[in-house]
């Protein structure tokens, strides 16, 4: 994986956090962030082919991979996505860019959000991959969602429950949420399970308790305001789901994104669950560049 690209561990603005990631490539900017409980690898399959036209920058969030894992404050603010978008601006400056493409998934995907609202004269393209945005899931819950969703609200639980309970199932907990549980689920190479595996520590875990933790407080107190005072994505979009996921059966992001971003390039379900860049990694490839090349 990833054999083209450099490794780095560059200090944010916060003295407690290193972000791990690798770049690669040539050509305009473009940073890609995961999500839960996955690294930088979930976009080996994409990245090495981007790198022919674009500089490529793939990185762990705080918390996850091998980025740094500081221990949660009491209001959870050192793990809102506004915090975890700045820990990415600030990659992003020390490599000199002040204007880049981005592209998120899930967890990673609300963090690009945020970024896209809170940076917007640095990041000219937005690209999301299965999520719908944390105010429009949160305002719009359904039974059927929280069953096949459940960690949003046992991973949210006050400190140290769900970590105590998890506590020396890592491996378990990394099989069963990637490959068995929930809607659109599957399509890892064992070389990936095994790496997420490694990544899947006691403090990864209390990391992302923490994640929950102010997702569900502090992050959706911000997208509330912004969604009350009519502040949208002002840069050119490109949404992507999987037709096989929560995304599509639960919800409707061609109902949802628009309420959210106001310069939508294209709404685009893919044939696929919750993980596009791992399942169909081809057409990701198509589509993303085909966006950024736009």
């Amino acid at each position: 994986m990833y054999e083209s690209f450099k490794k780095f561990d560059i200090q944010t603005s916060d003295p407690q956090v290193k972000i791990h990631g690798v770049i690669g490539g040539n050509g305009p900017p473009l940073l890609l962030l995961h999500g839960n409980p996955l690294t930088h690898v979930h976009w080996h399959l994409i990245a090495p082919r981007l790198a022919k036209d674009f500089t490529v920058v793939a990185t762990d969030l705080r918390g996850y991979g091998d980025s740094s894992k500081p221990r949660g404050l009491p209001d959870h603010s050192n793990y809102t996505y506004r915090r975890m978008a700045q820990d990415q601006v600030d990659v992003m400056s020390h490599f000199g860019f002040d204007q880049f493409f981005l592209g998120g998934h899930d967890r990673g995907g609300r963090a690009a959000f945020r970024m896209a609202l809170d940076h917007s004269d640095r990041v000219t393209k937005f690209a999301s991959f299965d999520v719908i945005p944390t105010h429009h899931v949160l305002t719009h819950i359904t039974r059927e969602w929280v069953l096949n969703s459940y960690h949003w609200f046992f991973m949210a639980q006050p400190y140290d429950i769900p970590e105590q309970l998890l506590a020396g199932k890592e491996s378990y907990y990394i099989d069963k949420k990637l490959t068995a549980m929930g809607i659109g689920k599957g399509g890892f190479t064992p070389e990936t399970l095994a790496e997420y595996r490694r990544c899947c520590t006691a403090e990864n875990l209390h990391a992302v308790c923490e994640d929950y933790r102010a997702g569900a407080t502090l992050d959706f107190d911000m997208d509330k305001a912004d969604f009350e005072a009519g502040r949208k994505v002002k840069c050119p979009a490109l949404i992507v789901w999987g037709e096989k996921s929560h995304t599509e059966k639960m919800f409707d992001a061609r109902v949802a994104w628009p309420l959210y971003a106001e310069n939508i390039y294209k709404l685009c379900p893919l044939p696929c669950g919750h993980y596009p860049a791992e399942q169909v990694p081809d057409q990701v490839y198509t589509e993303l560049s085909a966006f950024l090349k736009s």
